[in-house]
């Protein structure tokens, strides 16, 4: 029997792998609360949906996901096959047993807290992931215009057009020459300027040929259609049965992580007196951030929904 066999055979072996999956898995969820707070920026979605064409095209992160659906099997299977086993090697409990004492809550409701996530995920990803994927999500027109070595994003073709023929060549020499006291649309003013000198015309025409030689304007209007992830995120979160369940989801996932966090360092033999209080501090506060950043996208989307829309629907569920 070799090493990888005895991997996912012996109970040690079981251990291991549930530990190193966990802790990936730790891995990612970081990765992915710091990808979703894109959500929160006011560009109408651009920054989140550009991270969603990334993290879905990129092949690094393509394969890296492949690895990770990997991890969740791998994880929930071994975790049910030692869950089997301590069973089997403790028929009965024991009369005067008193767990309480000597291990917490979240120890001994793994497999609720599991089985909780594992409805959770299913739900996940087939309103986000697979929807994405296979569904009809819509696709958004996104216009950028890159001026002064910055990109200005806008939402509307109108506005954009607006934006690029505001700081066009011709535009701001005519805000030159407004500031000279030469208004350039002002027909009246031109007239009266061309009767007293009329070589005007064609010295302002030489002037701006020089202006817009050396004049560095916007460059053209960029066009960028992607598939609107966060409108169907908004949507989602504005249904308040769905993010009560999201965030009961969320406490699962906070106590899975108490105990697993901890855990799992503990398996894979980190459990020196002097390293165990760093672990459970980094651990507690790691259960209590990554949930609170997940809980923050379904809170902030539905309490927007209330002030702008005040009525809620409690008929829909997913």
């Amino acid at each position: 029997m070799n090493w990888f066999t005895k991997a996912f055979t012996s109970s040690l072996g079981r251990k291991w792998v549930m530990s190193l999956s966990g802790l990936f898995m730790c891995l990612f969820l970081v990765v992915h609360v710091s990808g979703n707070f894109q959500l929160f920026k006011d560009d109408a979605g651009f920054a989140f949906n550009s991270y969603s064409v990334f993290m879905i095209h990129n092949p690094i992160i393509k394969t890296i996901s492949y690895l990770l659906y990997a991890t969740i099997l791998i994880h929930i299977i071994q975790s049910l096959v030692l869950t089997l086993q301590n069973r089997a090697a403790r028929p009965q409990g024991y009369v005067h047993n008193k767990p309480e004492k000597s291990s917490t809550w979240s120890s001994r409701n793994m497999g609720i807290l599991g089985s909780i996530l594992l409805v959770f995920l299913v739900i996940h990803f087939a309103d986000f992931w697979a929807e994405y994927k296979f569904g009809e999500v819509k696709y958004k027109n996104y216009y950028t215009i890159k001026y002064e070595g910055e990109n200005h994003i806008f939402y509307g073709k109108d506005s954009a057009e607006s934006y690029y023929k505001m700081y066009n060549a011709e535009s701001i020499f005519i805000e030159k020459l407004k500031r000279k006291g030469i208004d350039l649309t002002n027909r009246e003013m031109m007239q009266k300027l061309q009767a007293e000198n009329p070589g005007l015309m064609q010295q302002l025409q030489m002037e701006f040929t020089t202006f817009s030689s050396t004049y560095i304007g916007p460059e053209p209007i960029k066009t960028e259609a992607v598939k609107d992830l966060y409108m169907e995120v908004k949507l989602a979160f504005q249904q308040p049965w769905y993010v009560i369940f999201y965030l009961i989801s969320l406490l699962a996932l906070s106590y899975h992580l108490v105990h697993g966090f901890q855990s799992a360092w503990q398996s894979i033999g980190v459990h020196h007196r002097k390293y165990v209080p760093i672990i459970k501090a980094i651990g507690w506060f790691f259960s209590i951030a990554i949930p609170a950043g997940f809980a923050a996208m379904p809170i902030y989307f539905l309490l927007d929904y209330m002030k702008n829309d005040g009525v809620l629907d409690w008929t829909r569920f997913f």
